[in-house]
């Protein structure tokens, strides 16, 4: 099933659980009435911001709305079949969602646009970033920490954060670990904003 049309079916079996209807989703998200229809009916193109809205607005963790339950024993998910989201200087891609007893957890893979900076409000959790290729800055807690190839960070994301790339291009691996309380696919914790 294609990103989009998996998007549509998660978000509408999403808001039918909760009993809520399109008018109550736009006004809760900010999202207009007829973008949301649009996308439950598997067209448009969604940004992070769009997703991460509708999260927060029905209360489920961003993979609740882009994961298919997988079908087989063993899954393997091709990065270049998977959709993408994309943000001011971000393109993020889903690759997984994991759910080991008591938690949650997403895993992405990033692309982060040089000249341009990724802002987000803040969200439960803690985010965990290995960086494949380029450098880094990622800013939390009043501090920056420049990543280069290799290098490993982790904060706790409930405060403002940003990540620009420095000198060009960048690529890495984001796992979104979230706390106990972020029930999968129920309500709970909201991911970034």
């Amino acid at each position: 099933m294609s990103a989009g049309r998996v998007l549509g079916a998660n978000l509408r079996a999403r808001r039918d659980e909760q009993g809520i209807s399109l008018s109550e989703l736009a006004r809760r998200s900010g999202i207009a009435k007829g973008t949301l229809s649009q996308l439950e009916s598997g067209s448009g193109n969604p940004t992070i911001e769009t997703v991460f809205s509708l999260s927060n607005a029905l209360g489920v963790p961003v993979s609740a709305l882009l994961n298919e339950a997988p079908t087989a024993e063993l899954v393997v998910v091709r990065g270049a079949e998977t959709g993408v989201l994309s943000g001011e200087a971000i393109d993020l891609r889903m690759l997984r969602r994991v759910e080991p007893a008591g938690g949650l957890f997403e895993i992405y893979t990033q692309d982060v646009r040089p000249d341009a900076v990724q802002h987000s409000d803040g969200h439960p959790g803690i985010e965990h970033h290995v960086v494949l290729s380029g450098r880094l800055r990622v800013t939390s807690q009043g501090r920056s920490e420049e990543l280069g190839p290799g290098d490993y960070l982790a904060f706790r994301a409930a405060g403002p954060h940003e990540y620009a790339a420095v000198g060009g291009p960048v690529r890495s691996v984001l796992l979104l670990e979230y706390p106990p309380d972020a029930a999968p696919g129920g309500p709970g914790p909201h991911p970034l904003t």
